[in-house]
């Protein structure tokens, strides 16, 4: 069975490695992710001033994690990523559910995300709707900008 919890800041390295071979799962090139690499790790702040949470498989290995953060328009889902075995194994709607309720918990009412366009499809089927889009790096590559309202 698993279990949801909070993350330790001395966990921020191995997040920032779920999070490169959860990206890497989608078959992006080395020349992308060398790219973005600067720009997307987990940092020990994060976890001590946002709201960060693993889950971790009955094994009591860390299968996952989310973040959640404050932004100038209320809440954001900055992070949601799950191992690569591990995916299609529930974890990614156990982790959504969970951040859903902690954001009704908190006193919101939405939230925002940024999806990568291999993941848009899941946080559809979540009740995210789209609401915009930029495009990414790659040209002709557009991140889909979404919303969950809470019911």
């Amino acid at each position: 069975m698993s279990q949801i919890r909070r993350a330790q800041p001395e966990e921020a390295q191995l997040l920032t490695d779920i999070f490169w071979r959860s990206k890497a799962y989608w078959g992006y090139d080395a020349a992308f992710m060398q790219r973005i690499m600067g720009n997307m790790c987990i940092k020990q702040e994060q976890i001590v001033n946002e709201w960060v949470y693993v889950i971790e498989d009955a094994a009591g290995q860390v299968a996952g994690f989310y973040q959640l953060c404050r932004a100038d328009h209320g809440l954001h889902l900055e992070d949601l990523f799950i191992e690569p075995e591990a995916i299609g194994k529930g974890y990614g709607r156990q982790l959504f559910d969970h951040a859903v309720e902690l954001a009704r918990e908190l006193g919101y009412n939405r939230f925002t995300l940024e999806s990568d366009p291999n993941a848009e499809n899941f946080y559809l089927k979540m009740g995210c709707v789209r609401t915009g889009q930029h495009e990414s790096l790659i040209p002709g590559r557009y991140i889909p900008h979404m919303e969950y309202h809470l019911k």
